[in-house]
């Protein structure tokens, strides 16, 4: 029996519409051997190699099918596949030309307008998708609607649309998507939350709605689930260079900056043209104290795409990290000028003035920010730093307080009530924890004797490696470790929120030192160690490698001068990365190195405060060692940056918090050589009347 090419055709469009491509896309072929000009077997097939993924061979067959006889769908169908590989302009031309042949045909009015929204025209892409609902109201065409109004910044109406096209059909994974993604830049994170889950229920193996779940999740500060996420979509996708980008959002927010930078690359090296990606590199970069690698990546990405929200005042972040204020401040200007509505901006403005001793101007810049936003932590943080350093205790502190709202801060869960002067504690267990780094925990424990000396029970929790070091505070205060559950207690109070909770001004700060001591028989044995020739002092030259360290270090040549003073003996007080200057220095100071034991063990200080106790004399920089020589009551010089901790206060060459301490101050950013000028001249003047 004869099959005729009509049946063959008919056979092979059963076959198709059954899901069997492979045996109608023979079937097919078959049917154009015997008949090459079948237009409409070339649009079936068209179709049948788009469902395949085989697009350019689509466009291939769906244009012979439209030179043989243009028909609306072969139309549509063409811009379908243009659309799929990004030629817009294409796809819009080919829909137009469907409504040449047919200008009632809502589902091409439909089509031109996702078309015309990403050739960047949501204007009259709006207006196709309204005229494609009045002849035929749509989910597609909802959807297409919504879109469009989400581009235009009409939000509430676009999630109206989507709902629209979920009332028609629920399953519809795309309204969900987009209704997810409306609510999120509207605020409503929970509900754009549900959203994206919704479709993730009708669409598991998405990458890129586990990718926008993640996104949602943390702006929710959810920043693990975000992360799990956003490897889930990956898992699903491994090129998927947003879900790198964006897991490296969420590893930054956990703290996990190395990782963050990793994720970052790995977006870049699968889209070296992602300038968001440079952006982000560059804020972590920043976090890991790779000052120049993040100038560099914010210019790369500046290079790539100048209006990338908050690229200026990434840009100016990297050069304040460098230490260049005034170029950094007219990255700021330029932040301002592109979002002056924007909190941060003036934030950061103010952080800038703050760097160039621009005081009032700073605080002027956070008030503008907290003008704006009301809630925003930092600037006020920042204020109240401005606020401290000139002494303005009374309302520097309370704002202090906002510390606790940054991600950074310290949370420690603990049972009692909040206490911060009130009510009274005699007779009650108070527990304080330290909050910050180990040189506030150092200057701060003395508020514990404060509390003790108030008849309260008090636990200290410390970080665990100053657990020895404070071990002799107060006959009445416990010392713990902050790794432990501190048990039952009545009140708590975080460790720098002592000076507000016992109303500290300049004039009262508790400064009566020493409040610690060295242990006794460390102190003999460095004592052996050292001997008693000359006029011994112990240095330190760098904090802590991180964002606040900017600045504060001093090179190690400035120094050498100190070391050529007849008598003098300088003895090192740093441990480990430090102690690689000595070789790279020049000229090269002579330095005393101690010996490999030197604080070697798990508790910090313990020999510092040892070895101190046997110096005439500790020179160092704004670090931990400074505030450990002042607990101690040791004779101690400290070298300031130009706008130094606000512990230091503004312009005083001396401390409040450690009477006898002498403070050498930079007359203007950077100028260390002035510094260690006036320590020779000064050092050069107490040798000599000593000998």
């Amino acid at each position: 029996m004869t099959v005729t090419p009509a049946t063959l055709r008919e056979r092979a469009i059963a076959l198709h519409r059954a899901g069997r491509l492979a045996e109608a896309e023979r079937t097919y072929v078959d049917v154009l051997r015997e008949n090459p000009a079948d237009a409409e077997v070339l649009h079936r097939l068209g179709v049948l190699a788009q469902q395949t993924g085989r697009y350019e061979r689509a466009v291939d067959l769906l244009g012979k099918a439209i030179s043989l006889h243009a028909t609306p769908a072969a139309c549509v169908s063409l811009g379908g596949v243009l659309m799929a590989l990004g030629r817009y302009a294409e796809a819009l031309a080919s829909y137009e030309w469907a409504l040449a042949l047919q200008p009632d045909s809502a589902f091409a009015i439909s089509c031109s307008a996702a078309a015309l929204r990403q050739l960047g025209r949501p204007q009259a892409a709006l207006a196709r998708a309204d005229a494609a609902i009045a002849l035929q109201p749509t989910t597609e065409a909802y959807c297409h609607r919504g879109v469009a109004l989400y581009d235009l910044g009409r939000l509430g109406e676009a999630v109206a649309s989507f709902d629209l096209a979920i009332a028609r059909t629920p399953q519809c994974v795309e309204a969900h998507n987009y209704r997810g993604m409306t609510l999120q830049r509207l605020q409503r994170l929970s509900e754009a939350l549900a959203s994206f889950e919704r479709a993730l229920s009708l669409r598991p193996q998405s990458a890129e709605l586990h990718d926008n779940r993640g996104n949602v999740l943390r702006h929710l500060k959810r920043f693990a689930a975000a992360l799990a996420s956003h490897e889930r979509a990956i898992a699903l996708q491994s090129d998927f260079a947003a879900a790198h980008n964006n897991r490296g959002l969420a590893l930054r927010a956990l703290g996990r900056y190395g990782e963050a930078a990793a994720s970052f690359e790995r977006a870049l090296a699968l889209r070296p043209d992602f300038a968001e990606g440079y952006n982000n590199l560059g804020t972590v970069q920043g976090e890991l104290g790779q000052f120049a690698e993040a100038l560099e990546s914010c210019r790369r990405a500046l290079g790539l795409q100048p209006g990338i929200p908050g690229l200026h005042g990434n840009l100016g972040n990297a050069l304040r990290d460098l230490g260049r204020a005034e170029e950094a401040l007219a990255e700021y200007d330029l932040a301002m000028r592109d979002a002056p509505d924007q909190a941060i901006s003036h934030c950061h403005r103010g952080n800038a003035l703050f760097d160039l001793k621009r005081i009032a101007e700073a605080i002027a810049s956070y008030d503008r920010a907290i003008a704006l936003n009301p809630r925003h932590a930092l600037s006020h943080f920042n204020k109240s730093l401005c606020l401290l350093l000139s002494g303005d205790f009374a309302r520097g502190l309370p704002l202090y307080e906002w510390r606790k709202e940054l991600e950074a801060a310290a949370r420690r869960p603990t049972s009692g009530i909040a206490w911060l002067g009130e009510p009274q504690i005699s007779g009650r267990t108070l527990f304080i924890y330290a909050d910050q780094a180990l040189g506030d925990t150092i200057q701060a424990c003395r508020y514990a004797k404060l509390a003790e000396q108030r008849g309260a029970r008090v636990i200290l929790a410390v970080q665990p490696q100053l657990q020895d070091l404070l071990a002799g505070l107060g006959s009445g205060i416990r010392i713990m470790p902050s790794d432990e559950p501190p048990g039952g207690c009545d009140y708590h109070c975080a460790l720098m929120s002592l000076p507000l909770a016992f109303g500290t001004t300049v004039a009262s700060i508790p400064a009566a030192v020493p409040y610690l001591s060295a242990d006794l028989l460390r102190a003999k044995r460095w004592r052996a160690r050292i001997g008693d020739a000359g006029f011994r002092i112990g240095i330190a030259w760098q904090g802590s490698r991180n964002r606040i360290d900017v600045g504060r270090s001093v090179p190690l040549p400035m120094f050498a001068a100190l070391a050529a003073i007849p008598g003098v003996r300088l003895i090192s007080l740093q441990k480990g990365a430090a102690l690689a200057q000595l070789q790279q220095a020049a000229p090269s100071p002579a330095i005393e190195l101690l010996d490999d034991s030197f604080d070697a063990g798990p508790q910090a200080f313990l020999d510092s405060a040892a070895v101190m106790a046997h110096l005439d004399l500790v020179i160092t920089c704004d670090s931990a060692l400074a505030h450990l020589a002042g607990a101690l009551g040791r004779p101690t010089w400290v070298a300031l940056k130009h706008v130094p901790d606000w512990r230091w206060l503004l312009d005083r060459t001396d401390s409040p918090w450690y009477p006898g301490m002498r403070l050498f101050r930079q007359s203007r950013p950077g100028d260390w050589d002035g510094v260690f000028a006036a320590i020779h001249a000064a050092l050069s003047d107490l040798v000599g009347r000593r000998s």
